[in-house]
């Protein structure tokens, strides 16, 4: 074991280069939310102002926010494992010292996390996150967006027609990966959400 001073210096260093870790990950997470965003606002935007663009485009968008839900996911997963880490160096190391109650485990606890570094979700959980946080609602504004262009023509199901594929086909198909991102955004429970 380190000396008193020497091991508070080192906890010291740790605690400020995983706060800023912490940070870089907070702001990747807000960069991906933010490509998402503007990019659904441009595509539906872009879709609804051309008439004679396919509706089809709808779909890019869709496939453009599960890219970008895949991504944030990701970096969430390590972004949590990060904040764990930032907490107990908190609870464990600064809270005693400020007069609160001794926590024990916290070092074997960081110590195994700075050891092997394992993501505290799934990738499942991480995204079930991000869905309940933004993209659930990005999404189903492409769907609002979709809509909105089969009713300029009048009746939704003959112009939601994809080519030879008729419309009583495509919205179900279409309607698939909606339900499937609900009920996976509200699949897990993780009451600790960042």
């Amino acid at each position: 074991m380190l000396p008193t001073t020497e091991r508070v210096n080192a906890l010291t260093h740790l605690y400020r280069g995983e706060l800023g870790r912490m940070t870089a990950y907070r702001l990747r997470l807000d960069t991906t939310t933010n490509w998402a965003l503007g990019t659904t606002a441009a595509m539906i935007t872009f879709a609804l102002s051309h008439t004679e663009l396919p509706h089809s485009i709808f779909g890019l968008a869709v496939l453009l926010n599960v890219l970008f839900l895949w991504l944030e996911a990701s970096r969430f997963r390590t972004y949590e494992g990060i904040r764990r880490r930032v907490r107990l160096l908190e609870e464990g190391f600064f809270a005693p010292i400020l007069g609160g109650r001794e926590q024990h485990g916290w070092e074997l606890a960081l110590a195994n996390s700075l050891d092997d570094f394992r993501f505290p979700l799934t990738q499942l959980q991480a995204m079930s996150v991000r869905l309940r946080r933004s993209y659930l609602w990005l999404i189903a504004c492409v769907y609002v967006g979709w809509y909105v262009k089969l009713t300029r023509d009048g009746d939704v199901i003959s112009a939601a027609a994809l080519g030879p594929i008729p419309g009583i086909v495509v919205i179900p198909l279409a309607i698939i990966p909606f339900v499937g991102f609900f009920t996976l955004t509200f699949r897990y429970n993780f009451p600790e959400e960042g």
